[in-house]
């Protein structure tokens, strides 16, 4: 009996093409990226340490859900989430972020930059976990807006990509509102948990960064959002009326 996921239509955004003869002659290969501490006025993300553990567990065990499009998870205790994620951590040479909202003083997530190749200048956000907590809130997508401004302005790296399950709508959903561009789908690219996974792809290049900076921090200022916390103006809107003036 044969069987088959439903497929998901993906939008098809134009992309320029950089000219293959186009010289960087003002480029230097950036270091990897390290453990560092970021701190924004909703959010820090610092490393993520065994201290993090029972906050994250307490934030998502209750949530089988979350786990669906990892390649690990469920937990069964906070020992073992950290076992898991520093084992995982270590296996690709990642920076994992505890995700910590001002309001909240404890983790609520987690996020990483992976798959680094400075040669090339390009590393990736991955192994991203936000709990039901942390989820639509302005902690959140300033953890966003601080892992793209270290990636580009503090270290230097020409393309920030996103990667997912092409089957996770939400996902996919997420890269765009932040204003990473799809690419296009590896079919068949991974097995993960023993099922086939195609895999979408996004990314965000360095000249794309400053219109999309302007957008995150007109969105993340208090003013743009009214007495009961609802935004005014959405990430698409600020950019659409940012790229007007450029």
């Amino acid at each position: 009996m044969l069987t088959c996921q439903r497929a998901i239509p993906l939008p098809c955004y134009p992309i320029s093409v950089t000219d293959p003869t186009q010289l960087l002659l003002n480029w230097n290969p950036p270091a990897a990226p390290s453990p560092v501490t970021l701190r924004g006025r909703y959010v820090t993300l610092e490393p993520l340490v065994a201290h993090h553990a029972d906050a994250l567990w307490q934030a998502t065990h209750a949530y089988n859900e979350l786990w669906t499009w990892l390649p690990k998870g469920p937990y069964a205790s906070a020992q073992d989430i950290f076992e898991s994620l520093e084992a995982w951590r270590q296996s690709e040479k990642a920076v994992l972020f505890a995700i910590i909202p001002a309001d909240a003083g404890k983790a609520l997530g987690w996020a990483s930059l992976m798959r680094a190749v400075p040669q090339h200048g390009v590393v990736e956000v991955g192994n991203v976990l936000f709990s039901p907590a942390l989820q639509r809130t302005r902690a959140a997508t300033e953890a966003m807006y601080w892992m793209a401004h270290h990636v580009f302005e503090t270290l230097g790296y020409r393309r920030y990509e996103w990667k997912c399950n092409a089957l996770n709508a939400a996902s996919r959903r997420a890269a765009a509102r932040l204003g990473f561009s799809f690419e296009g789908v590896f079919r068949q690219h991974m097995v993960v948990k023993g099922s086939n996974r195609d895999t979408a792809w996004f990314s965000m290049l360095d000249h794309e960064w400053p219109l999309r900076k302007r957008a995150f921090e007109n969105w993340l200022v208090p003013q743009n959002f009214d007495n009961e916390g609802f935004q005014r103006r959405t990430l698409e809107q600020l950019r659409s009326a940012t790229s007007s003036f450029t």
